[in-house]
Protein backbone atom coordinates (compact mmCIF):
# COMPACT_ATOMS: atom_id res chain seq x y z
CA UNK A 1 0.00 0.00 0.00
CA UNK A 2 1.38 3.39 -0.98
CA UNK A 3 2.39 5.88 1.72
CA UNK A 4 0.32 8.86 0.56
CA UNK A 5 1.80 11.35 3.01
CA UNK A 6 5.35 10.46 1.98
CA UNK A 7 4.47 10.62 -1.73
CA UNK A 8 2.89 14.06 -1.40
CA UNK A 9 5.86 15.33 0.61
CA UNK A 10 8.27 14.13 -2.08
CA UNK A 11 6.23 15.59 -4.92
CA UNK A 12 5.42 18.94 -3.29
CA UNK A 13 8.76 20.68 -4.02
CA UNK A 14 8.77 19.44 -7.61
CA UNK A 15 5.25 20.76 -8.17
CA UNK A 16 6.06 24.10 -6.51
CA UNK A 17 9.22 24.45 -8.58
CA UNK A 18 7.29 23.80 -11.79
CA UNK A 19 4.79 26.55 -10.95
CA UNK A 20 7.37 29.09 -9.84
CA UNK A 21 9.36 28.43 -13.00
CA UNK A 22 6.27 29.13 -15.09
CA UNK A 23 4.52 31.92 -13.22
CA UNK A 24 6.97 33.45 -10.73
CA UNK A 25 5.57 34.84 -7.45
CA UNK A 26 6.69 32.23 -4.93
CA UNK A 27 4.00 32.99 -2.35
CA UNK A 28 1.02 32.70 -4.66
CA UNK A 29 2.37 29.54 -6.24
CA UNK A 30 2.91 27.94 -2.84
CA UNK A 31 -0.71 28.69 -1.87
CA UNK A 32 -1.87 27.01 -5.08
CA UNK A 33 0.29 23.96 -4.43
CA UNK A 34 -1.05 23.61 -0.89
CA UNK A 35 -4.59 23.60 -2.27
CA UNK A 36 -3.64 20.93 -4.79
CA UNK A 37 -2.06 18.79 -2.05
CA UNK A 38 -5.21 19.08 0.06
CA UNK A 39 -7.32 18.08 -2.93
CA UNK A 40 -5.10 15.04 -3.52
CA UNK A 41 -5.27 14.03 0.14
CA UNK A 42 -9.08 14.12 -0.07
CA UNK A 43 -9.57 12.52 -3.48
CA UNK A 44 -6.83 9.94 -4.00
CA UNK A 45 -7.72 7.62 -1.09
CA UNK A 46 -11.27 7.14 -2.46
CA UNK A 47 -10.74 7.62 -6.20
CA UNK A 48 -7.38 5.90 -6.49
CA UNK A 49 -3.93 7.14 -7.38
CA UNK A 50 -3.80 8.84 -10.80
CA UNK A 51 -1.53 7.39 -13.48
CA UNK A 52 0.75 10.43 -13.22
CA UNK A 53 0.50 11.87 -9.68
CA UNK A 54 3.01 14.66 -10.28
CA UNK A 55 1.28 15.76 -13.47
CA UNK A 56 -2.10 15.68 -11.69
CA UNK A 57 -0.77 17.92 -8.93
CA UNK A 58 0.86 20.35 -11.36
CA UNK A 59 -2.32 20.62 -13.42
CA UNK A 60 -4.50 21.13 -10.35
CA UNK A 61 -2.14 23.64 -8.76
CA UNK A 62 -1.73 25.50 -12.04
CA UNK A 63 -5.49 25.86 -12.37
CA UNK A 64 -5.71 27.13 -8.79
CA UNK A 65 -2.94 29.62 -9.56
CA UNK A 66 -4.77 30.89 -12.63
CA UNK A 67 -8.03 31.13 -10.67
CA UNK A 68 -6.28 33.14 -7.95
CA UNK A 69 -4.71 35.42 -10.52
CA UNK A 70 -7.99 36.03 -12.33
CA UNK A 71 -9.82 36.66 -9.06
CA UNK A 72 -7.25 39.21 -7.98
CA UNK A 73 -7.28 40.85 -11.39
CA UNK A 74 -11.08 41.09 -11.34
CA UNK A 75 -11.09 42.48 -7.85
CA UNK A 76 -8.80 45.27 -8.85
CA UNK A 77 -10.75 45.80 -12.05
CA UNK A 78 -7.70 46.19 -14.19
CA UNK A 79 -9.08 45.09 -17.52
CA UNK A 80 -6.05 46.27 -19.43
CA UNK A 81 -3.67 44.45 -17.11
CA UNK A 82 -5.79 41.33 -17.37
CA UNK A 83 -5.70 41.47 -21.14
CA UNK A 84 -1.97 42.13 -21.22
CA UNK A 85 -0.98 39.51 -18.66
CA UNK A 86 -3.44 36.70 -19.43
CA UNK A 87 -1.58 33.52 -18.49
CA UNK A 88 -0.62 31.28 -21.38
CA UNK A 89 -2.89 28.32 -21.97
CA UNK A 90 -0.01 25.87 -21.81
CA UNK A 91 0.45 24.44 -18.35
CA UNK A 92 3.88 23.75 -16.85
CA UNK A 93 5.34 20.40 -17.73
CA UNK A 94 5.66 17.54 -15.30
CA UNK A 95 8.66 15.73 -16.72
CA UNK A 96 11.39 17.73 -14.97
CA UNK A 97 12.49 17.46 -11.33
CA UNK A 98 13.18 21.02 -10.21
CA UNK A 99 14.07 20.19 -6.60
CA UNK A 100 17.59 21.59 -6.98
CA UNK A 101 16.41 24.83 -8.56
CA UNK A 102 13.85 25.26 -5.80
CA UNK A 103 16.57 24.70 -3.21
CA UNK A 104 18.64 27.37 -4.93
CA UNK A 105 15.71 29.78 -4.71
CA UNK A 106 15.05 29.01 -1.02
CA UNK A 107 18.73 29.64 -0.29
CA UNK A 108 18.77 32.95 -2.18
CA UNK A 109 21.62 35.20 -0.96
CA UNK A 110 19.15 38.00 -0.13
CA UNK A 111 17.70 35.86 2.69
CA UNK A 112 19.17 35.46 6.18
CA UNK A 113 20.31 31.96 7.21
CA UNK A 114 17.33 31.47 9.59
CA UNK A 115 14.96 32.43 6.77
CA UNK A 116 16.75 30.13 4.33
CA UNK A 117 16.39 27.23 6.76
CA UNK A 118 12.71 27.91 7.49
CA UNK A 119 11.78 28.37 3.83
CA UNK A 120 13.69 25.26 2.76
CA UNK A 121 11.94 23.10 5.34
CA UNK A 122 8.57 24.58 4.38
CA UNK A 123 8.82 24.58 0.60
CA UNK A 124 11.19 21.72 -0.12
CA UNK A 125 10.84 19.59 2.99
CA UNK A 126 7.08 19.90 3.19
CA UNK A 127 7.06 20.54 6.95
CA UNK A 128 4.28 22.70 8.33
CA UNK A 129 5.04 25.97 10.09
CA UNK A 130 4.11 24.31 13.38
CA UNK A 131 6.46 21.36 12.78
CA UNK A 132 9.37 23.70 12.03
CA UNK A 133 8.62 25.80 15.12
CA UNK A 134 8.52 22.73 17.36
CA UNK A 135 11.76 21.41 15.89
CA UNK A 136 13.61 24.67 16.63
CA UNK A 137 11.76 25.39 19.89
CA UNK A 138 10.59 28.83 18.80
CA UNK A 139 7.05 30.25 18.62
CA UNK A 140 5.09 29.29 15.54
CA UNK A 141 4.47 32.98 14.88
CA UNK A 142 8.23 33.56 14.65
CA UNK A 143 8.65 30.88 11.98
CA UNK A 144 5.58 32.21 10.19
CA UNK A 145 7.09 35.69 10.09
CA UNK A 146 10.41 34.38 8.77
CA UNK A 147 8.68 32.49 5.97
CA UNK A 148 6.40 35.43 5.16
CA UNK A 149 9.33 37.87 4.96
CA UNK A 150 11.28 35.40 2.83
CA UNK A 151 8.40 35.04 0.38
CA UNK A 152 8.08 38.80 0.17
CA UNK A 153 11.78 39.17 -0.63
CA UNK A 154 11.50 36.50 -3.31
CA UNK A 155 8.47 38.09 -4.94
CA UNK A 156 9.23 38.47 -8.61
CA UNK A 157 12.11 36.00 -8.49
CA UNK A 158 11.90 33.13 -10.95
CA UNK A 159 13.60 29.77 -10.80
CA UNK A 160 17.02 29.77 -12.40
CA UNK A 161 19.39 26.89 -12.86
CA UNK A 162 22.22 28.93 -11.33
CA UNK A 163 24.66 26.25 -10.21
CA UNK A 164 27.60 28.51 -9.47
CA UNK A 165 29.76 27.12 -6.66
CA UNK A 166 28.72 29.84 -4.22
CA UNK A 167 25.01 29.11 -4.75
CA UNK A 168 25.47 25.36 -4.32
CA UNK A 169 27.62 26.03 -1.26
CA UNK A 170 24.72 27.98 0.27
CA UNK A 171 22.35 25.05 -0.33
CA UNK A 172 24.77 22.59 1.29
CA UNK A 173 25.32 24.95 4.22
CA UNK A 174 21.58 25.24 4.88
CA UNK A 175 21.05 21.47 4.69
CA UNK A 176 23.98 20.93 7.07
CA UNK A 177 22.55 23.51 9.48
CA UNK A 178 19.26 21.60 9.49
CA UNK A 179 21.04 18.32 10.14
CA UNK A 180 23.31 19.74 12.85
CA UNK A 181 20.40 21.23 14.78
CA UNK A 182 18.64 17.87 14.60
CA UNK A 183 21.70 15.86 15.62
CA UNK A 184 22.62 17.97 18.66
CA UNK A 185 19.81 20.33 19.55
CA UNK A 186 21.24 23.66 20.69
CA UNK A 187 18.61 24.06 23.41
CA UNK A 188 15.74 22.27 25.11
CA UNK A 189 15.27 18.91 26.81
CA UNK A 190 15.92 16.65 23.80
CA UNK A 191 19.39 15.71 22.57
CA UNK A 192 18.19 14.74 19.08
CA UNK A 193 15.41 16.06 16.84
CA UNK A 194 14.97 13.13 14.51
CA UNK A 195 12.53 14.92 12.21
CA UNK A 196 15.28 17.36 11.24
CA UNK A 197 18.08 14.83 10.70
CA UNK A 198 15.73 12.59 8.70
CA UNK A 199 14.58 15.47 6.53
CA UNK A 200 18.11 16.73 5.93
CA UNK A 201 19.28 13.28 4.82
CA UNK A 202 16.26 12.91 2.52
CA UNK A 203 16.90 16.28 0.89
CA UNK A 204 20.62 15.60 0.37
CA UNK A 205 19.74 12.25 -1.20
CA UNK A 206 17.49 14.11 -3.65
CA UNK A 207 20.24 16.62 -4.32
CA UNK A 208 22.77 13.88 -5.00
CA UNK A 209 20.34 12.24 -7.44
CA UNK A 210 20.64 15.43 -9.52
CA UNK A 211 24.37 15.92 -8.91
CA UNK A 212 25.85 12.41 -8.58
CA UNK A 213 29.34 13.53 -9.59
CA UNK A 214 29.62 16.46 -7.16
CA UNK A 215 32.12 15.41 -4.50
CA UNK A 216 30.88 17.81 -1.84
CA UNK A 217 27.25 16.75 -2.22
CA UNK A 218 28.37 13.14 -1.84
CA UNK A 219 30.63 14.12 1.04
CA UNK A 220 27.76 15.83 2.87
CA UNK A 221 25.51 12.80 2.45
CA UNK A 222 28.28 10.52 3.72
CA UNK A 223 28.92 12.82 6.69
CA UNK A 224 25.24 12.83 7.64
CA UNK A 225 24.93 9.05 7.36
CA UNK A 226 28.11 8.34 9.32
CA UNK A 227 27.08 10.78 12.05
CA UNK A 228 23.45 9.72 12.26
CA UNK A 229 24.54 6.06 12.40
CA UNK A 230 25.59 6.63 16.03
CA UNK A 231 22.28 8.12 17.12
CA UNK A 232 20.82 4.90 18.64
CA UNK A 233 23.75 4.73 21.07
CA UNK A 234 24.01 8.42 22.00
CA UNK A 235 21.60 8.11 24.93
CA UNK A 236 21.12 5.37 27.50
CA UNK A 237 17.89 3.84 28.78
CA UNK A 238 17.18 6.91 30.91
CA UNK A 239 17.77 9.35 28.07
CA UNK A 240 21.15 10.49 29.42
CA UNK A 241 23.90 11.45 26.96
CA UNK A 242 26.56 8.82 26.27
CA UNK A 243 29.88 10.18 24.90
CA UNK A 244 31.36 8.60 21.78
CA UNK A 245 34.10 6.73 23.63
CA UNK A 246 31.56 5.00 25.88
CA UNK A 247 28.92 4.12 23.28
CA UNK A 248 27.81 0.56 22.58
CA UNK A 249 28.96 0.31 18.97
CA UNK A 250 26.79 -2.73 18.34
CA UNK A 251 23.82 -0.34 18.45
CA UNK A 252 25.13 1.81 15.62
CA UNK A 253 23.25 1.71 12.32
CA UNK A 254 25.61 -0.49 10.31
CA UNK A 255 23.73 0.09 7.05
CA UNK A 256 24.38 3.84 7.39
CA UNK A 257 28.02 3.20 8.31
CA UNK A 258 28.60 0.94 5.30
CA UNK A 259 26.85 3.32 2.91
CA UNK A 260 28.68 6.35 4.28
CA UNK A 261 32.09 4.69 4.09
CA UNK A 262 31.42 3.54 0.52
CA UNK A 263 30.31 7.02 -0.55
CA UNK A 264 33.26 8.89 0.95
CA UNK A 265 35.81 6.35 -0.24
CA UNK A 266 34.67 6.76 -3.84
CA UNK A 267 34.34 10.56 -3.59
CA UNK A 268 37.85 11.04 -2.22
CA UNK A 269 39.26 8.88 -5.00
CA UNK A 270 37.41 10.53 -7.89
CA UNK A 271 36.61 14.18 -7.05
CA UNK A 272 38.44 17.28 -5.75
CA UNK A 273 38.63 17.24 -1.95
CA UNK A 274 36.40 19.65 -0.04
CA UNK A 275 35.46 20.32 3.59
CA UNK A 276 32.42 18.02 3.73
CA UNK A 277 34.50 15.16 2.34
CA UNK A 278 37.19 15.74 4.96
CA UNK A 279 34.61 15.78 7.75
CA UNK A 280 33.07 12.61 6.37
CA UNK A 281 36.50 10.97 6.24
CA UNK A 282 37.01 11.83 9.93
CA UNK A 283 33.60 10.37 10.77
CA UNK A 284 34.50 7.23 8.81
CA UNK A 285 37.68 6.70 10.83
CA UNK A 286 35.61 6.87 14.02
CA UNK A 287 32.87 4.58 12.71
CA UNK A 288 35.23 1.93 11.34
CA UNK A 289 37.14 1.54 14.61
CA UNK A 290 35.98 -1.66 16.40
CA UNK A 291 36.53 0.04 19.77
CA UNK A 292 37.25 3.55 20.98
CA UNK A 293 40.80 2.50 21.91
CA UNK A 294 41.47 1.40 18.32
CA UNK A 295 40.47 4.75 16.79
CA UNK A 296 43.06 6.04 14.31
CA UNK A 297 43.72 9.35 16.04
CA UNK A 298 46.88 10.11 14.05
CA UNK A 299 44.89 9.87 10.82
CA UNK A 300 42.12 12.02 12.31
CA UNK A 301 44.65 14.68 13.34
CA UNK A 302 46.08 14.74 9.82
CA UNK A 303 42.58 15.19 8.40
CA UNK A 304 41.86 18.04 10.83
CA UNK A 305 45.12 19.72 9.81
CA UNK A 306 43.87 19.62 6.21
CA UNK A 307 40.40 20.79 7.21
CA UNK A 308 41.87 23.71 9.14
CA UNK A 309 43.48 24.89 5.89
CA UNK A 310 40.48 24.22 3.61
CA UNK A 311 37.70 25.44 5.92
CA UNK A 312 38.99 27.02 9.15
CA UNK A 313 36.50 27.65 11.93
CA UNK A 314 36.05 27.50 15.71
CA UNK A 315 34.56 24.00 15.77
CA UNK A 316 37.33 22.68 13.53
CA UNK A 317 39.87 24.21 15.90
CA UNK A 318 38.25 22.65 18.97
CA UNK A 319 37.86 19.22 17.42
CA UNK A 320 41.48 19.31 16.29
CA UNK A 321 42.54 20.00 19.88
CA UNK A 322 40.83 16.78 20.97
CA UNK A 323 42.65 14.80 18.27
CA UNK A 324 45.95 16.52 19.10
CA UNK A 325 45.57 15.57 22.77
CA UNK A 326 44.85 11.95 21.83
CA UNK A 327 48.07 11.80 19.83
CA UNK A 328 50.39 13.96 22.00
CA UNK A 329 48.85 13.71 25.47
CA UNK A 330 46.46 15.81 27.60
CA UNK A 331 49.05 18.36 28.75
CA UNK A 332 49.97 19.17 25.16
CA UNK A 333 46.28 19.33 24.34
CA UNK A 334 45.63 21.83 27.15
CA UNK A 335 48.40 24.07 25.81
CA UNK A 336 46.80 23.95 22.35
CA UNK A 337 43.38 24.68 23.87
CA UNK A 338 44.65 27.69 25.82
CA UNK A 339 46.04 29.13 22.60
CA UNK A 340 42.86 28.40 20.64
CA UNK A 341 40.57 29.78 23.38
CA UNK A 342 41.98 33.28 22.84
CA UNK A 343 39.98 33.50 19.62
CA UNK A 344 36.96 31.38 20.59
CA UNK A 345 35.40 33.32 23.45
CA UNK A 346 33.15 31.76 26.09
CA UNK A 347 31.71 28.70 24.41
CA UNK A 348 30.63 25.75 26.53
CA UNK A 349 32.59 23.31 24.36
CA UNK A 350 35.85 25.07 25.28
CA UNK A 351 35.13 24.41 28.96
CA UNK A 352 33.95 20.85 28.25
CA UNK A 353 37.15 19.97 26.40
CA UNK A 354 39.26 21.64 29.09
CA UNK A 355 37.46 19.58 31.72
CA UNK A 356 38.04 16.34 29.81
CA UNK A 357 41.74 17.06 29.32
CA UNK A 358 42.26 18.14 32.93
CA UNK A 359 40.60 14.94 34.08
CA UNK A 360 42.91 12.85 31.87
CA UNK A 361 45.90 14.87 33.11
CA UNK A 362 45.12 13.99 36.74
CA UNK A 363 43.63 17.31 37.86
CA UNK A 364 40.18 16.39 39.25
CA UNK A 365 39.58 19.74 40.96
CA UNK A 366 40.35 21.70 37.80
CA UNK A 367 38.28 19.29 35.73
CA UNK A 368 35.28 19.63 38.05
CA UNK A 369 35.45 23.42 37.86
CA UNK A 370 35.53 23.31 34.06
CA UNK A 371 32.66 20.80 33.83
CA UNK A 372 30.47 23.07 35.96
CA UNK A 373 31.42 26.11 33.85
CA UNK A 374 30.44 24.21 30.69
CA UNK A 375 27.14 23.15 32.24
CA UNK A 376 26.29 26.76 33.05
CA UNK A 377 26.91 27.87 29.48
CA UNK A 378 25.04 25.25 27.46
CA UNK A 379 21.31 25.59 26.77
CA UNK A 380 20.89 21.87 26.08
CA UNK A 381 19.35 20.15 29.09
CA UNK A 382 20.83 16.69 28.28
CA UNK A 383 24.28 18.25 27.96
CA UNK A 384 23.79 20.13 31.23
CA UNK A 385 22.85 16.90 33.00
CA UNK A 386 25.83 15.03 31.57
CA UNK A 387 28.34 17.75 32.47
CA UNK A 388 26.95 18.10 35.98
CA UNK A 389 27.13 14.33 36.48
CA UNK A 390 30.79 14.30 35.44
CA UNK A 391 31.49 17.12 37.90
CA UNK A 392 29.65 15.26 40.67
CA UNK A 393 31.75 12.13 40.14
CA UNK A 394 34.92 14.17 40.61
CA UNK A 395 33.65 15.65 43.87
CA UNK A 396 33.73 12.31 45.69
Amino acid sequence: MIDLERLLRELAPQVLAALVRRYGDFGTCEDAVQEALLAAARQWPSEGLPDHPKGWLITTASRRRVEQWRSEAARRRREETVARNEPPGQEPGSGVDDTLTLLLLCCHPSLTPPSQVALTLRAVGGLTTGEIARAFLVPEATIGQRISRAKQKLKGERLTNDRRPERLAAVLRVLYLIFTEGHTASSGDALNRVELTTEAIRLVRQLRAELPDDGEVTGLLALMLLTDARRPARVDGTGALVPLAEQDRSRWNRAFVDEGVSLITKALATTPVGPYQLQAAIAAVHDEAPTAEETGWAEILTLYDLLRVVAPGPMVTLNRVVAFAQVHGPEAGLAELDEAAKDLGEHHRVDAIRAHLREKAGDPAGAREAYLAAARRTLSLPEQAYLQSRAAKLAT
